[in-house]
């Protein structure tokens, strides 16, 4: 277990109860513009489980997966079915999903492990599919709290796509909701499967 997987095992009910009411409409809105109705979301790194319970009331079959175990038993209980214990380094799905949600997931894989995840995701995914991911805008690694953290701007990760199948179809900077976190700010990425 590394460093930020114990701290989301030894931290788990706090960080559900700081981030479990967090307002995430504009980013559901952002996502749901390419899904079409009934599709089967990857949430990737779930958390609590709060955004699969979105997706969930929406009408979308969801499949979610986290690292953390406790995380994993309590969005497990949330959504009433089985949440997977599992690291982005040991996906194997092969076209299994039409879109994966990773909100502020991916921001915990190294920038030098970055290209050999994002080509998992691609595979995970059917043809034409979509990703949303979501990172802290900057273009740095550090640890905060235990943590590890990737951060990007847009044009560093732009640059990051010519390695990966994947293209930009939007981008867009939010300011953190939660009150103790005015004046940072997300950068907000939605790729699609590139064929080509």
């Amino acid at each position: 277990m590394n460093p930020t997987q114990k701290y989301y095992e030894d931290n788990a009910q706090e960080f559900i109860e700081n981030t479990i009411h967090k307002e995430m409409s504009t980013q559901y809105n952002a996502f749901q513009v390419y899904l079409h109705k009934g599709v089967h979301i990857l949430d990737a790194g779930c958390g609590s489980g709060r955004d699969s319970l979105y997706f969930k009331h929406q009408g979308y079959k969801v499949t979610a997966f986290d690292a953390s175990k406790k995380m994993c038993d309590f969005a497990s209980k949330l959504l009433e079915q089985e949440v997977l214990e599992l690291c982005f380094e040991d996906m194997t799905f092969e076209k299994h999903f039409d879109a994966i949600w990773a909100s502020a997931s991916l921001l915990h894989v190294k920038k030098e492990d970055m290209p050999q995840i994002l080509n998992k995701l691609a595979q995970a995914l059917k043809p034409e599919g979509i990703l949303y991911a979501s990172f802290k805008a900057a273009d740095k690694e550090f640890i905060k709290e235990e943590r590890f953290f990737n951060s990007y701007t847009k044009k560093s990760f732009t640059k990051l796509l010519s390695a990966v199948p994947f293209k930009l179809k939007a981008s867009f900077l939010l300011e953190d909701t939660r009150p103790e976190k005015k004046g940072e700010f997300w950068l907000n990425l939605i790729l699609s499967v590139d064929k080509g």
